[in-house]
């Protein structure tokens, strides 16, 4: 069960678009090993993840300059914009 959070972390981390998404990919990613190795069950796995997440998404939104990034759904184009 372990092995199935830590994939998925790993999963979310490579897809992430801007900081907020990655610090929470991460800090998910963390907690639920942490969760995991600490009380050695899939509940505290998930525990972990959602702390780790939450707090990984706090610390990646405060690292942005307030800048987001957009794709035109019309034309596909990639543009950096004011959140």
């Amino acid at each position: 069960m372990t092995k199935i959070f830590i994939t998925i972390a790993a999963v979310l981390v490579l897809s992430a678009c801007n900081a907020t998404q990655r610090g929470a990919a991460i800090g998910a990613g963390v907690g639920a090993a942490g969760g995991a190795i600490v009380t050695g069950t899939p509940t505290g796995a998930a525990v972990g993840a959602a702390a780790g997440g939450l707090a990984g998404a706090l610390i990646g939104r405060a690292s942005e300059d307030g800048k987001c990034r957009y794709r035109d759904r019309r034309t596909g184009r990639t543009y950096i914009d004011r959140c």
